[in-house]
């Protein structure tokens, strides 16, 4: 019989990242050899590459870079368990990664992956090798990367056990390190898609308008009255995911364009990552 205990278990469990039963069989295949027993599960990692791309990668994690109050990026990377979420090389994996793609000046996820991280090695590559290893499907998901007069940045942790799952970026045209964090806290609470009304898309709009009327002739509104009622209820929906047009969650009684005026500051840009959520 293998000769090992609950804490080589938990050990193994820590350094690749795999499941406990994975790691009490590879054990047991490796009669107890704690080094024998991580490459059985590094081989194991690379032959279920396949079986893996399959399944879904769920959790994950929000990593950031800065390279002075200019420059900043935001990189999601995705696994499937949020215990491989906490683990710290998954999590070194990431900072690795945001900070070779601020670096190297690729302007997406897709030109991430392409380039070449090590000699000979592209970044998928190496993504691949620590799926393997882990023993989990990890992907690279969302990328952004601001240069400007100043750019902030907002990590939310719903879980404190957990690293980042929420992560904002926010450029202003100029410093104010109090009103990027407030405007960044905004975006990650309430979510905004659009920075003004300008930016929503057409078809976003005409949709939301097709939805209004029905509902409003379904309603047995008198038809001189639907245009005005329907563009009201257009309006009033679309103004929810628009940044410059909410509320500000301090205090409610001026929205955020009228704390930019007040402050002498403009948005320029922004981007919000949750894990998961596209």
């Amino acid at each position: 019989m293998a000769d090992f205990t609950a804490a080589d278990v938990k050990r193994l469990r820590e350094l690749t990242g795999s499941g406990m039963m994975a790691c009490k069989n590879a054990l047991t295949e490796a009669e107890g050899d704690f080094e024998k027993a991580v490459e059985i599960l590094r081989l194991k990692g690379a032959k279920d590459v396949g079986k893996r791309a399959e399944r879904t990668a769920a959790n994950g994690l929000i990593s950031e870079f800065f390279d002075g109050s200019g420059d900043g990026a935001l990189l999601e990377v995705k696994c499937e368990t949020d215990f491989v979420a906490k683990n710290a090389e998954f999590i070194a994996l990431a900072d690795r990664l945001v900070e070779f793609a601020a670096k190297s000046g690729v302007e997406s996820a897709a030109d991430l992956l392409k380039a070449e991280i090590e000699p000979g090695k592209s970044v998928e590559l190496l993504v691949q090798e620590a799926s393997a290893k882990i023993g989990e499907k990890l992907e690279i998901g969302r990328f952004a990367h601001f240069k400007g007069a100043y750019v902030a940045s907002y990590l939310h942790k719903s879980d404190p056990s957990l690293p980042p799952t929420t992560g904002v970026l926010v450029e202003l045209d100029t410093e104010n390190a109090e009103v990027a964090k407030d405007v960044a806290q905004q975006i990650a609470a309430m979510a905004p898609k659009y920075l003004t009304f300008e930016e929503i898309p057409a078809e976003v709009i005409e949709k939301e308008r097709a939805l209004a009327e029905t509902k409003t002739r379904e309603e047995g509104k008198p038809e001189a009255a639907i245009a005005k009622i329907v563009e009201g209820r257009v309006n009033a929906y679309l103004r929810d995911f628009v940044l410059l047009e909410q509320a500000f969650v301090k205090d409610g009684k001026k929205t955020i364009a009228k704390l930019l005026d007040e402050n002498g500051v403009k948005v320029v840009r922004f981007a919000r990552f949750k894990v998961g959520q596209s």
